[in-house]
């Protein structure tokens, strides 16, 4: 069953406006760019509901806003994101409607990335530290791609839990290098995700937020009318190629994947915690937690 709501649904009652509260904080460097940081930093901006209830709100106003011609999303603290909330408060709603059939988690997840492509203005990702799982995700729906050299972008819940939400591997990667990210599980730096066509370009951390702003200035340039039919060039010829219906049809694999055995021993191990789960998890990797990171 599809979901029907659009990113307008997010309810403007949660977006941003109490700064102290805030999951997304919204401003606006330069003219014509509104920058909008996920604010979870201890949780390595985990995508809770929450946080995405309040970023698809926030998108909705700034692609509704004349006044804006690009949009930048980053993470507050250490990292992009580390995937989604593995431990999420069962109290904060859902951003639209879910259905109970089994995949629903996936197509409802597919369905706000999906918004995000068809959105007339351009959204850049500013990806430092961590992007993971379902970060990696959030990422691939932006249109632009920028990553810290020492960045780790990849897919690790491939290990224990299931295949992807969404699998975005083979449309950026191609078949060899997406094969060996969904074998292993391993991450790639921000210099091997340019080189695999993950991301455009890799800069210095400590220079990511200057050179961003200097190409969201750049997109900004452009009239939005044609900038939004530039945009929507790129996705047509790439829906043209499959690649939504791919997606799609990807999706329905990760439901089986939470009713297989090996899924459910991992899940049972989250009564020891989350973080006890995922170490056990990476340990005999030796790396993301139990790399030093």
């Amino acid at each position: 069953m599809a979901d029907s709501s659009d990113l307008s649904g997010a309810t403007a009652a949660t977006a941003v406006t109490d700064a102290a509260a805030a999951l997304v904080l919204a401003d606006d460097p330069a003219p014509q760019v509104r920058r909008l940081t996920l604010n979870r930093p201890t949780k390595r901006n985990a995508l809770s509901n929450g946080l995405r209830t309040q970023l698809f709100a926030a998108l909705a106003a700034a692609d509704a806003d004349p006044e804006i011609r690009v949009i930048v999303i980053r993470g507050a603290g250490p990292c992009f994101s580390a995937g989604y909330d593995l431990a999420q408060d069962p109290n904060e709603p859902l951003p639209w409607p879910i259905t109970k059939a089994d995949g629903g988690w996936a197509r409802h997840v597919l369905h706000g990335w999906f918004q995000m492509m068809d959105l007339a203005t351009p959204i850049i990702a500013q990806v430092h530290g961590f992007c993971l799982a379902g970060g990696t995700e959030l990422a691939t729906a932006c249109d632009l791609v920028y990553v810290a050299h020492d960045a780790q972008i990849g897919y690790p819940p491939v290990r224990s839990m299931s295949s992807p939400d969404m699998a975005w591997h083979v449309w950026l990667l191609g078949m060899r290098r997406a094969m060996e990210a969904m074998l292993t599980g391993d991450s790639m730096s921000g210099d091997e995700a340019v080189e695999a066509g993950f991301a455009n370009r890799a800069f210095d951390a400590a220079e990511l937020d200057e050179r961003v702003l200097e190409i969201a200035e750049r997109v900004a340039k452009v009239p939005p009318d044609l900038q939004a039919l530039n945009k929507r060039v790129v996705h047509r010829a790439m829906e043209a190629m499959g690649m939504r219906d791919g997606m799609r049809a990807t999706a329905d694999i990760n439901a089986l994947g939470f009713h297989q055995r090996s899924s459910r021993e991992y899940f049972a191990q989250f009564s020891k915690g989350v973080t006890t789960a995922l170490s056990e998890r990476d340990k005999a990797f030796g790396d993301y937690r139990e790399g030093g990171a």
